[in-house]
């Protein structure tokens, strides 16, 4: 069940909403397919993989981790971003765009972690040829350490509902044309953002809490509070078109 080698996209994290703690990262698992317990401030290592939504499901009909071999996603031209930030601390994750292409992945992704105890959220759209989602909220949960769950949160589209350059797909996805972005001759950065937060208890049973303190700020955008992401592209939301 390891993971076969996929291409590797660029990966920046942006720790937007705490300061990095001075505690000492504990996990020595640096792998997204090995199974670990945390502790808060560790540092704990998750991949998103990038395919078509048919590709994450044996037979289409039981999904499976991007960890399992018999989805032979690296052989389907799978992308792969790996992320490692610092437990129970809201971060802001961010892939670059200007060289890859969603829609031309399969246009979906699956966040994952773990072997034994495999932990893959559902399948989130991402892009298609008419329409690109950019902004997502992921959460981790944890119980006694160990990673459970993974989930996308959406709002809804309330974060745009009051914007008429956005599109809400299926009541929950604000999005933007595709033809607007940089890497499709348009001038809108459409690189992803995946605002994170956990939830749950680590190994020595301490609550996570940074998912209560972004259900605090949902009536506002982590990219808007933090000044040195000012060009970030939520900022260029009010630019489209």
């Amino acid at each position: 069940m390891a993971m076969a080698i996929w291409p590797i996209l660029m990966v920046a994290m942006v720790v937007a909403a705490a300061a990095v703690s001075d505690a000492a990262d504990t996990n020595g698992v640096h792998q997204p397919c090995a199974d670990t317990k945390i502790q808060r401030s560790d540092g704990f290592t998750f991949g998103i993989a990038f395919s078509s939504k048919n590709n994450f499901y044996n037979d289409q009909s039981h999904q499976l981790s991007p960890c399992d071999r018999r989805l032979s996603l690296s052989s389907l031209g799978s992308q792969l971003a790996l992320f490692r930030p610092r437990v129970d601390e809201i971060s802001l994750l961010s892939i670059n765009t200007s060289t890859f292409f969603p829609d031309l992945n399969g246009g979906y992704m699956v966040a994952f972690a773990g072997r034994k105890y495999a932990a893959r959220s559902l399948p989130a759209f991402v892009a298609n040829s008419t329409y690109t989602v950019t902004s997502f909220t992921l959460v981790l949960e944890f119980q006694k350490g160990r990673l459970q769950n993974l989930y996308w949160k959406r709002d809804g589209c309330a974060s745009c509902s009051s914007k008429s350059n956005f599109v809400c797909l299926n009541k929950q996805d604000c999005a933007i044309r595709t033809s607007s972005c940089k890497n499709r001759g348009g001038s809108v950065d459409c690189s992803l953002g995946i605002q994170l937060a956990f939830s749950g208890t680590d190994k020595h049973l301490m609550a996570l809490n940074s998912w209560y303190e972004v259900e605090n700020l949902r009536q506002y955008s982590l990219y808007g509070l933090y000044s040195n992401l000012k060009n970030s592209l939520t900022s260029q939301y009010n630019n489209f078109f």
